[in-house]
């Protein structure tokens, strides 16, 4: 009988001890598991890495297709046509914001056309974009405001389809026009007939303020064609 109770007490110390040791190693099986992420990552750092570079790549990419110049750009007509900028290469670029019920209209109109009659044969030509974001002084369709230019004005040169200058409805192109020259308070376009002079290239040199008269960067325009006379 007291062998046998050696035994039984010799048992249950043993499955104690057993236990014992059994709570004690959990935290590190439990630490040991939550470790694991920490090797499968091996496996993802290619894909991180593939990741980067295709982002790298992609941003390249996008760089590439920033436009550089006006050439860059396609418009649309007063009869809704696409017009690509690039057929103007190798000519003087003079692009105005137009509106028919301002202040400025009569005296820019009259002047656009005496430098566009001077200068047309010299590769001059004027880019015209109504807008009605200034005192809503544009309200017409596009149809109406070319018979106003072209028949109270006479004007021959090109007048597209109405466009946003500011905010962010603005038109593709002016937003490259405002980032390539800023203004004297800001980029924003102050009013009507506010002009970009482009040379040949397509780069945007030079810009003016709606009160500054087209005749009187006449000088400019003619540096820019190469004409002395």
């Amino acid at each position: 009988m007291l062998r046998s109770s050696f035994r039984l007490l010799y048992i249950r110390r043993t499955n104690l001890l057993v236990r014992a040791s059994s709570s004690s190693l959990s935290p590190f099986s439990s630490k040991f598991n939550s470790a694991k992420p920490v090797f499968t990552s091996r496996h993802q750092i290619p894909l991180s890495t593939t990741g980067a570079k295709l982002s790298r790549s992609e941003h390249s990419m996008a760089a590439s297709t920033e436009p550089k110049s006006v050439y860059d750009f396609t418009v649309k007509d007063a009869k809704g046509n696409d017009v690509d900028l690039s057929t103007y290469k190798g000519k003087v670029l003079l692009i105005v914001n137009v509106a028919s019920q301002c202040g400025l209209t009569n005296s820019n109109y009259t002047e656009l056309a005496q430098l566009y009659q001077k200068y047309k044969d010299h590769g001059f030509e004027i880019l015209a974009f109504p807008c009605n974001q200034f005192g809503n002084q544009e309200p017409g369709s596009n149809e109406e405001i070319v018979q106003f230019a072209c028949t109270r004005f006479k004007a021959e040169y090109p007048i597209f389809d109405k466009v946003d200058v500011n905010g962010d409805t603005a038109a593709p192109i002016y937003k490259f026009l405002k980032s390539s020259k800023g203004g004297l308070f800001g980029d924003g376009i102050k009013w009507n007939f506010a002009k970009f002079l482009v040379d040949k290239d397509g780069n945007v040199v030079d810009r003016y303020a709606p009160t500054t008269s087209p005749l009187s960067i006449e000088k400019d325009l003619k540096k820019l064609l190469g004409v002395t006379a």
